[in-house]
This record gives structure tokens, C-alpha cells and sequence, in this order.
């Protein structure tokens, strides 16, 4: 499809993560990390705090910066909540749905409300349960599952805009409004809130402790649009707002997990705009249970195979540049010939990546963004959002002129660091079975795999941690996180054995993006 303009009045805001150096010539941002250099007149438009769109050439300019990622939409002028229809599928949670469509009725009380009860062992208690609250429902006589379901409630609906929501979420106030002001941009076809944790008030056990930090549907609190191998890869179907004429055939029914992974990457490639909006919260009820919160871990895990057939080179356990794998293997073999060797792969590379940024003798006048393979090349894909230095970050953002082998000596760094993070991630997660069989046989896959499992869960606990938290809360969010790795793990290699595919286990390391 084509793009369509921006209105007049659409504003954009800079992230604040985006570097903007050589007097705001540079902007180094987005997922994955990009360098765009403007012209003088694009820096003229981005003299003040945001860009207002008034034209067809700050139109342009706005949407290169959100497309990039390192400006995002304040939104605005988008469908009413009468534009709406709430779609929910449900089995037998008749408590749930109560609770949902209570929520639903108070944040958002102009909606319509289709449930699709999919094969209730006594529907007539869904059919009161919505009646209360002045609802449609279509009944499944068996159940055909919650992709069957969304799209069974799609077809019912009118209206231009379908909310979808699981029965086991409650949204917060303000989240449909919100949700909707991204629409005002005519490319959207999809936007998504953010997925927070329910308390009902009650004590906290070390599960739900570490799903309300570390949640597998929580993408956090940076809005961000929504690409494969990015920060913000994908979104749940817990909670989506999709436009009807973006929405195609729905989801697939063949899929039982990772189903709405493959629509959004299906929307996307037909060239609409997908946006993740923290700001729009929508609470998730997690599993408190050890055993069901395992199962489904492993669920998710199951679902990579069919995605990496469906949608290949968008799945892989890493991504990273040659130079950034050669590092780190070399690292890995823990010999001091390596070390050295790895030192001296890493100072090429930097000097590379220091040629490839110096500025060319004339700016840019296109405002389509270049990308740069030396800096994709050093920093790589941040599976596990690999925070860059915030001294050099706070430094660079101050506008200051930087040249080229300064940045070099940041990203360089950050590259390999964002290297370690994943090699440590999937030895502990995605490779562990194969890694656990090598510890068997070799000590240094021993001493790789233990400091890996260490380090990596102390640091996603610092990251994470409540204020105050102590070494016994460490321990155990390092065992939760540890057993989610494990449990994930198993249910990858499962679901690769069923569809005969090691697609889901091969890395790539050609340092380009998906669809190169």
C-alpha cells in the first residue's frame, strides 16, 4: 500500500535516547540502531522540542523520524470510542469476563461489546454475564480457540475499529483514548498498550513478583514501533486495537501460540504503520502457580518453529554482525591468544565503523533515512535491550559536534557488549540443551555456561529490582529468571523436533535486517 500523508497538526517528539550531534546534523537511534544525517533545512524544522506537521515536507520529515524510531507521535484526531467494538473471546471464566467487561464498560463506555464464548461447559452463565453489561454473544458449540474466536467476533462487528481484549485483562482508565489518538495517523493499521500486572491487593509469591518485572507480555516503558528484530519485535494479542481494513484475513486458526506474533508481522508486511503505546495500560491476571507458570513458558516456546516458517530470518536466537561473532567465539575459546585476537578484531572494526561515520562533503537532502551497515554492523540486534553507556548517551545528546572516531569508540563497545548480552542469552535460553551437553565434556563450556547463567540474571535483576531489594530477592529473581530460560528453552526444542525445522536455533550472522 502507499503512504499515506500525515494531517496537519500531528506532532512528533524526539526520543529522548537518540543521540543528536554535530549541532543536530546526526541523529544516531531507533531499533536497530540507525544514523541519519539532515539537511539544514530538515535541522531548521527540528529547531524547538517537537516537529508540528503544516506541510507536505515536515509530513515527510515526521514520518522518517517515527519510521527510524527516533521520534515518536503524540497522535491525535483519531476514531471516537462510538468507532469501537470490543472483541472478546472466553471459555468457561465467567468471574473474568465479569471483571473485564465491568472495567470495559467504565473506561470506555461508548464501545460496542462482542464475546465469543468458544464451547462454555454451561454458556447460559457467559450469556448473563454479558447481557449485564448490554453485550453480543456468539456461541461456538466446541471450542476452536481464542484465534477462532477473535475472528469469529471480527466478522460480527461493524464497526471501523475492533479492540480485542482476553478475558483475564482489565484495562486502566484512559487506555482506549489513547490507543485511538495513534490512529489519527491514516498508516496505522495496528496499536498496542502496554501489559502491566493485576494485584488484587494480595500478597506476592516469587512468580508473580518476577512477572510483574519481567513478564514475557510487558514491552516497557518506551514507546516504539513495532518491527521484527527490534526492540519492540512484536505485540500480544491480550490487548490490540486493529483497524478493520488492516486486520485481512485475522488470525490464523492453525496456530495455537505465537498466532498473533504472525499478525502483526502479516499487517506490517502489507505496509501499514504498527505502534506500541505504554502510555495506554491494560492489566494482565499472570499465572501465580510454579507448575502452570512453567507450562506456560514452554507454550510460548513452542510457537517459534511455525513463526520462523511462516516468516524467515525474523526469529533467530541471535543476530549479530561477522565481526561481533568472531569476537565473542573468540572470547569464548578462553585462551590468551584469543583474547588478543578478539581485541584486535574489535579495534578494526572500530576503525571501520569510525571511516564509515565520517561525513560526506555534502548533507543529505532526502529525508529517507541511509542506513549505515557499519553502525547495524556493531551494535547488532539488542535481543535483550543491551543499555548503551548513559555517560557517552548524556554527552552525545547534548547537541555537542562529535566526530567520527569518538562515536566509533562508543558504538564500538556497545556493539560487542550488545554481542555478550545475547551469546549469554541463548546459551541460557535457546541453546541451553546443546550447552548443557557441552558442560558435560569440556570445562571452559562449563565455566561459559555458569558465568553466563550468573551474570546475565544479575544483571536482568538490577535491571528490574524494586528499590531496596536485597540478595535474597536477587537469588530468587535469578532462579525465576533461570527456569523461564529452561522452560522456554525446552518448549523451542519441542516445537523444532515437531515441525522438523531448526530454523528457530540458527543464528544469523550476517549483521543485515530480516528482509535483506
Amino acid at each position: 500500500m502507499s503512504t499515506p500523508r500525515l494531517p496537519d497538526g500531528w506532532t512528533v517528539r524526539p526520543d529522548p535516547r537518540t543521540w543528536r550531534v554535530d549541532g543536530g546534523a546526526t541523529w544516531i537511534g531507533g531499533s536497530p540502531p540507525r544514523v541519519l544525517r539532515l539537511s539544514a533545512a530538515a535541522r531548521g524544522r527540528l529547531a524547538g522540542p517537537e516537529l508540528v506537521v503544516t506541510d507536505a515536507t515536515s509530513a515527510a520529515l515526521a514520518r522518517l523520524l517515527s519510521d527510524a524510531g527516533v521520534a515518536h507521535p503524540a497522535g491525535g484526531g483519531g476514531p471516537t470510542p462510538d468507532d469501537v467494538t470490543v472483541v472478546v473471546p472466553v471459555k468457561d471464566r465467567p468471574a473474568e469476563l465479569d471483571r473485564l467487561l465491568a472495567a470495559v464498560r467504565a473506561t470506555a463506555p461508548g464501545v460496542g461489546i462482542v464475546v465469543v464464548d468458544d464451547g462454555s461447559a454451561v454458556p447460559q452463565v457467559t450469556e448473563a454475564v454479558v447481557g449485564k453489561h448490554g453485550g453480543q454473544v456468539i456461541r461456538h458449540r466446541t471450542s476452536r480457540g481464542p484465534s477462532a474466536g477473535r475472528n469469529t467476533g471480527a466478522r460480527a462487528c461493524a464497526t471501523p475499529v475492533i479492540a480485542f481484549l482476553d478475558s483475564d485483562v482489565v484495562p486502566e482508565p484512559g487506555w482506549l483514548e489513547t490507543l485511538l489518538a495513534h490512529l489519527g495517523d491514516p498508516a496505522v493499521g495496528l496499536v498496542a498498550p502496554r501489559i502491566v500486572a493485576f494485584s488484587d491487593g494480595g500478597p506476592e509469591n516469587a512468580v508473580t513478583r518476577y512477572e510483574r518485572r519481567r513478564s514475557s507480555l510487558d514491552l516497557g516503558p518506551r514507546p516504539a514501533p513495532v518491527t521484527a528484530r527490534s526492540r519492540v519485535a512484536y505485540v500480544p494479542s491480550a490487548a490490540v486495537l486493529v483497524r478493520r481494513e488492516a486486520f485481512g484475513e485475522g488470525f490464523r486458526e492453525d496456530m495455537p501460540v505465537a498466532e498473533d506474533v504472525d499478525l502483526v508481522w502479516r499487517i506490517g508486511a502489507a505496509g501499514w504503520r504498527l505502534r506500541y503505546e505504554p502510555a495506554a495500560r491494560v492489566a494482565h491476571e499472570h499465572r501465580a502457580r510454579f507448575r502452570a507458570w512453567l507450562a506456560r513458558k514452554a507454550f510460548y516456546g513452542t510457537g517459534a518453529a511455525p513463526l520462523a516458517r511462516q516468516h524467515p530470518r525474523r526469529v533467530p536466537p541471535v543476530a549479530l554482525a561477522p565481526w561481533t561473532a568472531a569476537t565473542v567465539t573468540l572470547l569464548g575459546v578462553q585462551r590468551r591468544w584469543s583474547v588478543l585476537t578478539a581485541g584486535a578484531v574489535t579495534l578494526v572494526a572500530t576503525a571501520r565503523l569510525a571511516r564509515g561515520l565520517r561525513k560526506p562533503g555534502e548533507p543529505w537532502v532526502s529525508l529517507r533515512p541511509r542506513w549505515q551497515e557499519s553502525v547495524v554492523a556493531a551494535t547488532g540486534r539488542q535481543q535483550r535491550r543491551f543499555p548503551a553507556t548513559r555517560r557517552a548517551t548524556r554527552g552525545a545528546a547534548r547537541g555537542v559536534a562529535t566526530g567520527p572516531v569518538p562515536l566509533a569508540l562508543v558504538l564500538a563497545p556497545w556493539g560487542l557488549g550488545g554481542a555478550l548480552w545475547q551469546a549469554a542469552g541463548a546459551l541460557t535460553r535457546h541453546w541451553w540443551p546443546a550447552a548443557l551437553a557441552g558442560a558435560l565434556v569440556s570445562r571452559r563450556v562449563r565455566r561459559a555456561l555458569l558465568v553466563a547463567a550468573v551474570a546475565e540474571g544479575l544483571a536482568d535483576w538490577v535491571r528490574f529490582r524494586d528499590p531496596g531489594a536485597g540478595p535474597l530477592d536477587a537469588a530468587l529473581h535469578v532462579a525465576a529468571h533461570r527456569a523461564d530460560d529452561l522452560a522456554y528453552g525446552a518448549g523451542l526444542w519441542w516445537g523444532a523436533w515437531r515441525h522438523r525445522t531448526v530454523e528457530p536455533l540458527r543464528p544469523d550472522l550476517s549483521g543485515k535486517g530480516p528482509d535483506a
